[in-house]
């Protein structure tokens, strides 16, 4: 009768059309209502106490401190300053939209923000210089998923937020296994220039070694700026909301003076950033709903009795909750089907003896795949749009899957060895 009815409410409200936080929280309210007795006022006091959370405070910073830097062109010059370390490396600029997503990513929090930052500025130059398409927008999907994983992340602090878990630890657990991943692109983006040439031509002419230091000495506003928002929670010395409140503070500035900030684009970025928090906003609230009503009701314990006693291991379990991650994530946002999985997801991870912030890292690696599948992956939709349809979203998607498999290659070994992302946590924290 249970998951009757959650399963039916689910599906007839987002039928007809509402929000997604709308149908998550109409759900939650019918099942408080049928099966807890009609104790809906319960879903107020947790809807407080979620927005009530001084992490939570942290998201719309960081969702402004993105958005300012992709008004500002200061992505075009950190890309400047990247082109020439790899002009003689078989792959070349695309190599470039790897390392400068990295880094965009590490100041951003946020995919789409660092996709469309690095998009505008490397299609239109690597297509002049005659680099194939299909591969350029690959590579920029790709090195875009970056921003969820490189601290500081949106992922992390909504993830944070929602399970009490420590976003200083989940920042850390974040940064090797957000460096593998770039460089086994950077791996791949090289093989297969050497395999074929075409796809990327080689640089003509010598760049000294001292002007290459000369242009990537010109990135230090934005290393400055890194070290302020993730040194100062590393040490202790802020917050994760106060760091996010002094990087909006020094991201405004630089931009100003570094970059090509107006007031005009600065009343845009803030009005892009409160639209993007309220929508993110909404589905938390929904989402908070219905698992106070399923943890009321005691159904993430039931589901892992049910999975204690149905005799498969706990490999097994995780491989299964990914395969259902992949699949939902063909229809739902990143951000949105963490939010609404969580509720059961988390506790019955925990339950099977994983680590909470291993289990941060993998879910944000798995809702990263996400953003490069279609036909809801919002990267490939961004890029497809920058390209002007020269590149269609299925050319687009099919340029990605190599990307996405490093993805799933990342999964496998995290699980294999999950002190590649436990072991700074445990080694700062």
């Amino acid at each position: 009768m249970f998951w009757t009815t959650l399963i039916g409410a689910l599906v007839a409200s987002a039928a007809t059309g509402v929000a997604l936080g709308a149908a998550l929280g109409l759900t939650g309210m019918i099942l408080l209502q049928v099966f807890s007795n009609g104790a809906t006022g319960l879903a107020v006091d947790a809807i407080w106490n979620v927005f009530n959370s001084f992490t939570l405070s942290a998201v719309p910073l960081f969702i402004l401190l993105g958005e300012i830097l992709l008004r500002s062109g200061v992505s075009n010059r950190a890309y400047a300053a990247f082109a020439p370390v790899f002009s003689k490396v078989p792959g070349g600029l695309l190599h470039t939209n790897i390392a400068v997503c990295t880094m965009f990513g590490a100041v951003s929090g946020s995919s789409l923000s660092t996709a469309a930052a690095v998009g505008s500025v490397a299609y239109p130059e690597m297509t002049r210089r005659g680099y194939d398409k299909d591969v350029i927008v690959g590579s920029l999907a790709g090195g875009g998923t970056l921003g969820l994983l490189i601290p500081p992340s949106l992922s992390f602090l909504i993830f944070g937020a929602l399970t009490e878990t420590s976003i200083g630890r989940l920042f850390m657990a974040g940064i090797v296994p957000g460096l593998m991943i770039g460089a086994a692109f950077m791996a791949y983006i090289f093989v297969k220039a050497l395999r074929q040439p075409h796809v990327a031509p080689r640089e003509q002419g010598h760049m000294p070694l001292g002007a290459i230091l000369r242009g990537m000495a010109q990135i230090w506003p934005l290393l400055l700026l890194i070290l302020a928002v993730i040194g100062s929670i590393i040490g202790g010395i802020a917050t994760p909301t106060e760091a996010a409140a002094l990087g909006v503070v020094l991201a405004t500035a630089i931009s100003f003076i570094w970059g090509d900030l107006t007031l005009a684009k600065l009343r845009e970025a803030i009005f892009h950033a409160t639209l993007l928090f309220a929508a993110i906003g909404f589905v938390v609230l929904g989402a908070t709903i219905l698992a106070q009503s399923v943890s009321i009701l005691g159904v993430p314990q039931q589901i892992l009795n049910a999975v204690a006693g149905s005799g498969l291991d706990r490999y097994t379990i995780l491989l299964l909750v990914v395969l259902i991650y992949l699949v939902l994530g063909c229809f739902f946002d990143g951000l949105s089907l963490m939010i609404m999985t969580l509720p059961v997801v988390f506790p019955l991870l925990v339950g099977l003896g994983y680590d909470p912030i291993w289990i941060g890292v993998m879910i944000t690696i798995v809702i990263e795949i996400g953003q490069v599948t279609p036909p809801v992956g919002l990267n490939l939709s961004v890029l497809a749009s920058l390209t002007d349809n020269e590149v269609s979203l299925g050319r687009v998607a099919r340029a990605t899957v190599p990307y996405w498999i490093i993805h799933l290659a990342a999964i496998a070994v995290l699980t294999a060895f999950p002190a590649i992302a436990l072991f700074l946590p445990d080694l700062l924290f």
